[in-house]
């Protein structure tokens, strides 16, 4: 939240409260399963996750990657359930939480709040992009949308410098991000490094023409440029 308003001691405070119970788990551990009670959210302290559901026919999509600073968990706040299930790429640490505490953190810093909301919108938003990206677009400008975009959220963290990242996702993970199988996501990441549009060393990418590479996905950063101008005084 500090990458788009300047945090006051209150809201810093109020926000380390949040991260008080850490918690670590390895690879491939299920935090949480779809329909599982959904009382608490998670804060990613560390490592990569992804939330997915699991369709009727056995298969799996995975609906979103999650990185450091991500809030996990607002997606099944209007249920009493899980609407999902989260699991971790890598070992992780995060930081569970009762709703409870985002009430009260609504309550007392309502220019949190509104950041909490702002951020929700704009992922569902990419979200929707992605939609529309597996629906109506290419194989490969699929993938290049899934690379694009998980360099623009790392960046949020790690700063725009960023160009290079090792990729802990497989392209079974991948395709199941994008509605390809492994097998086709592997074909398209061929092309894009034939291209010269990224650079691949095992499990390592490096952005070579990114320009190209967003043009060839129509990918929009939805956190680049974050309206916080309507944001309610800090408390």
């Amino acid at each position: 939240m500090g990458h788009y308003v300047t945090l006051s001691a209150g809201e810093t405070q109020t926000l380390a409260a949040l991260e008080q119970q850490e918690r670590s788990f390895k690879r491939g551990s299920v935090i949480r399963r779809e329909q599982d009670d959904a009382r608490d959210l998670f804060i990613v302290r560390k490592g990569w996750l992804y939330s997915s559901v699991l369709l009727g026919n056995g298969s799996r999509q995975i609906m979103r990657l999650h990185f450091p600073g991500d809030l996990l968990g607002v997606s099944s706040l209007a249920f009493g359930d899980s609407a999902d299930s989260i699991i971790a790429v890598t070992d992780v640490s995060i930081c569970p939480f009762d709703r409870e505490l985002l009430a009260a953190l609504f309550q007392d810093h309502p220019r949190l709040a509104a950041l909490v909301f702002t951020l929700a919108v704009a992922e569902r938003v990419a979200l929707a992009d992605r939609l529309a990206s597996i629906g109506r677009t290419s194989a490969r400008a699929r993938v290049a949308s899934l690379i694009c975009e998980v360099f623009a959220r790392l960046r949020i963290m790690e700063g725009a410098h960023l160009s290079e990242l090792i990729l802990p996702i497989t392209q079974e993970d991948i395709g199941d991000a994008t509605g390809l199988t492994a097998v086709h996501v592997n074909r398209m990441m061929r092309g894009l490094v034939e291209d010269g549009l990224i650079e691949r060393s095992g499990s390592a990418i490096r952005l070579i023409d990114e320009h190209r590479l967003a043009q060839e996905a129509n990918f929009i950063n939805r956190f680049a440029k974050i309206d916080t101008s309507w944001l309610p005084a800090a408390a």
